[in-house]
């Protein structure tokens, strides 16, 4: 296990040290300083769905404290027994709506990870914090492991707010984040594909059913806009997250030479997004560069071994994608939706 810029997410009460059996499961910290997640393995021969009810405890009983569950050394050796074993923590299955990277639908709520280039790395993040409404649980399974690299890191979203500086959560709290997103024209993901439709009407509801402000440009595309929250409130722990993809969105998160390849062809208003306070004005980027550095400096990282089911509560715990050479398939599916103003 590695810990990026040699820290670690700490240790939270009943973690550390502690190793329970139930039902033909162990869980046990990852590591001895029993930061997230907690390993979850099998120490008798069942069945899968022979498993399932301690899974589900487990997942009551550590998820709201660890943030994260690694089940390891399961029966999963198929789509179709992930979604089986998904199903055994939930019913309420979400699809991939009003998505912001390309993914694949690959059975019914299983999903593809991110599909970016091997090379490139995505970010900390939380899934979907750039909008109002976000899945509660998100899980992730390995299918094949790549040959180097291709860590799913993941950091407590708890720790990530209180390591923050007290001046930069109140500013972000206060003025919230505007995501701005053009999309199609060869630069990121056509509106068809992130809203699941080739009807603009469709289209239209959506963004007036989840207070997204949209435009059709001259050219046909599409550019949006909403205004969402930088904090939250978890509904079952009452725990403070950092809670938004600000530093994600934002131009800066660009690499400088392709940033500047991209504004040579569009205005900064047609980026394919771009992040801002809520009423519109320009982020600092000397802020989103301290926020990236807490990320680095709490982030979790373990090698993937096929089989492999990571579990993580999307509002405790941040995950991102390191770059990898090889075949890699992490698959991923979402359940829960919360949704600001209504009970999740």
């Amino acid at each position: 296990m590695n810990h990026e810029s040699g820290a670690s997410c700490g240790t939270r009460p009943g973690v550390n040290g502690m190793v329970t059996r139930n039902g033909g499961l162990m869980i046990e910290p990852l590591s001895s300083d029993g930061s997230l997640p907690l390993v979850v393995t099998p120490v008798e021969e069942r069945a899968l769905d022979g498993y399932l009810a301690a899974a589900r405890h487990y997942a009551e009983a550590f998820l709201p404290v660890s943030g994260g569950l690694l089940f390891r050394g399961l029966p999963i050796r198929s789509v179709a027994d992930f979604e089986s074993f998904v199903g055994g923590f939930t019913s309420s299955l979400v699809s991939y709506e009003f998505g912001s990277t390309p993914r694949s639908r690959v059975q019914r709520q299983v999903y593809t990870s991110t599909e970016y280039p091997p090379h490139q790395h995505i970010p900390l993040h939380n899934e979907q914090a750039y909008t109002r409404e976000w899945p509660m649980k998100i899980w992730f399974y390995c299918g094949q492991a790549p040959e180097e690299g291709g860590y799913t890191p993941i950091a407590d979203s708890r720790e990530v707010y209180r390591r923050i500086p007290a001046c930069i959560r109140e500013r972000f709290n206060r003025n919230q984040i505007m995501y701005v997103r053009n999309y199609g024209n060869g630069l990121d993901v056509p509106w068809q594909k992130v809203f699941n439709t080739e009807d603009p009407a469709v289209v239209e509801a959506f963004c007036r059913t989840n207070g997204i402000l949209y435009e059709w440009k001259a050219d046909g595309e599409l550019r949006t806009r909403q205004v969402a929250q930088a904090i939250a409130v978890h509904p079952l722990t009452g725990e403070t997250v950092w809670f938004n993809q600000a530093h994600l969105f934002h131009v800066s998160n660009l690499e400088p030479a392709v940033r500047e390849d991209l504004l040579a062809v569009v205005a900064e208003e047609d980026l394919p997004r771009n992040a801002c306070y809520g009423d519109g004005s320009p982020i600092e980027s000397d802020l989103l560069d301290e926020i990236r550095d807490v990320y680095r400096s709490v982030a979790v990282q373990f090698s993937w071994q096929e089989g492999d089911v990571m579990m993580l509560d999307n509002m405790l715990a941040a995950h991102g994608r390191t770059p990898f050479k090889g075949r890699r398939k992490i698959l991923v599916a979402m359940a829960e939706s919360c949704r600001v103003g209504r009970p999740c």
